[in-house]
């Protein structure tokens, strides 16, 4: 049974009504940062003496030992709406009518905006850390395989011989985006939103400035109309983690086929490789089939916080509290999945050997044939063709491009000579690959130098930003 308090007014409320409307299953999950947010507001209230201060030390009193409580697994919350009516409920209890003052100039409107912003930037900064570490990873482990071939594919077809070391460096290029994209999420998101009231500020004589001091905000929101209604932020979080979880997919789908017979290019270690519950013999790659499932959680939830802020009017409508199980969602789908993908590369290890002769029993080298006739004068188009009939001849026989003699390659065009033909050679047509974003060594060591600057990047910005631990510390400590 959901509790009808004056405070919320829903007195008269029907109890189905009361029950349907309560959100608080979900949003208790953000009891931490509705506990900071309103120590920096009773902070602030106390400074600008708009509640006396001894009412304020009374308050922060009970909000540290709820912080506490909860540290410790013992905090009981009231069946309330939601966790702000639910925190102010249960603080009614241990103070009486002094409790009610923490409410002054603020409504739940913007007190939801601060959580939610808190809530994501909190989010960002684990996320940013947790990106940081993974980047990193496979710049060592590209390292580690600058020697070792395989195929590059287009079209799921064999296209091109690669270095494990340049698979890899791709990889982290998708993730040093996502870098980007949570930089961008977490400027979003650290605007303070506190201070507006339930749409057009409070007559009281507030100072947002201090609060956004209190609580580590960059900046402060321009208008109330649009603060207690804007979700933005949100959205863009949960693109940035749909966007990350989908480049988490495709490398997943690689390993998946890699470590498939009909690949072989990938051993899975036995702590990671699963089996099956009727075929002794299988080895599955579960726990990137379950990363990549994943995926499509987030691209859910994202679909449902678009569909909910759609055509919605300005200012606050009760519409947006549907955001909570899918923006709350987030965070926690987006840390579990980049750990478990940190945790799974770390067992797996590459079949030189099937790797390379998948490169060297194949046709992968016929567009570097080509370009070495180019550099001896002819048109490329006209390159083009002559090795593609030598390709069909070699498919004809059943033999690798590599092991052509330069006579079959002389029945097709004149200006093919031993020179051209080392061109097969698939060390030599990844080395040759020399220019920025090729496959050829220093191309690479620089791609790997540059993971490495986006891991520091990552790092630091998961720093950028006190975390609500030590805000709370902060918020303690500080004068009223």
């Amino acid at each position: 049974m959901i509790a009808k308090t004056a405070a919320s007014g829903a007195l008269n409320l029907l109890p189905e009504v009361l029950a349907f409307s309560t959100s608080l299953a979900l949003d208790k999950q953000l009891l931490r940062e509705d506990l900071a947010g309103s120590l920096a507001h009773l902070t602030m209230l106390s400074r600008q003496k708009i509640i006396a201060v001894e009412d304020a030390a009374a308050i922060r009193e009970q909000l540290i030992d709820f912080w506490n409580q909860n540290a410790a697994g013992t905090l009981q919350l009231p069946p309330e709406e939601d966790v702000h009516m639910a925190i102010e409920v249960l603080l009614t209890s241990k103070l009486g009518t002094t409790a009610g003052v923490l409410h002054t100039a603020r409504s739940r409107n913007d007190q939801v905006a601060l959580d939610l912003r808190l809530h994501v930037r909190e989010q960002c900064l684990d996320i940013l850390s947790l990106l940081s570490r993974l980047i990193s990873l496979l710049a060592d482990q590209a390292e580690q395989g600058m020697d070792l071939l395989l195929p590059a594919y287009t079209h799921r077809q064999r296209a091109q011989p690669i270095s494990l070391a340049y698979l890899l460096c791709g990889y982290g290029a998708m993730f040093a985006r996502d870098v980007e994209a949570f930089a961008f999420a977490l400027n979003q998101a650290d605007i303070l939103a506190l201070g507006v009231g339930a749409i057009g500020g409070t007559s009281l004589p507030i100072d947002r400035e201090t609060t956004q001091k209190l609580l580590a905000f960059r900046r402060i929101t321009r208008n109330g109309l649009d603060t207690v209604g804007d979700r933005d932020f949100a959205l863009d979080f949960s693109y940035a983690t749909t966007r990350m979880l989908l480049h988490v997919s495709r490398l997943s789908t690689d390993f998946i086929d890699f470590s498939s017979s009909e690949f072989g290019f990938v051993r899975l270690d036995g702590n990671i490789a699963c089996g099956s519950s009727m075929m002794p013999q299988k080895r599955n790659p579960d726990v990137f089939e379950l990363m990549r499932g994943k995926s499509g959680r987030s691209v859910g939830n994202l679909m449902g916080l678009l569909a909910t802020v759609k055509g919605l009017p300005a200012g606050y409508n009760r519409d947006l509290q549907e955001d909570r199980a899918a923006l709350l969602e987030t965070g926690p789908l987006a840390r579990s999945v980049l750990s478990m993908m940190e945790l799974s590369l770390q067992h797996v290890s590459f079949v030189r050997e099937r790797c390379l002769a998948a490169v060297e029993s194949d046709y992968t080298q016929a567009t570097d044939l080509a370009e070495a006739l180019v550099k001896k004068g002819l048109p490329f188009r006209t390159a083009y063709q002559a090795v593609g009939t030598l390709v069909r001849k070699c498919q004809e026989l059943m033999l690798p491009l590599a092991k052509v003699t330069l006579d079959m390659a002389r029945e097709v065009h004149t200006e093919f000579d031993q020179t051209v033909l080392l061109a097969a050679n698939p060390a030599g047509s990844v080395a040759h690959k020399a220019n920025q974003g090729g496959t050829g060594p220093a191309s690479v060591k620089q791609q790997i130098a540059l993971l490495r600057q986006d891991a520091q990047t990552a790092e630091a910005l998961s720093t950028s930003v006190p975390r609500l631990d030590t805000l709370f510390l902060h918020l303690k400590e500080a004068a009223l």
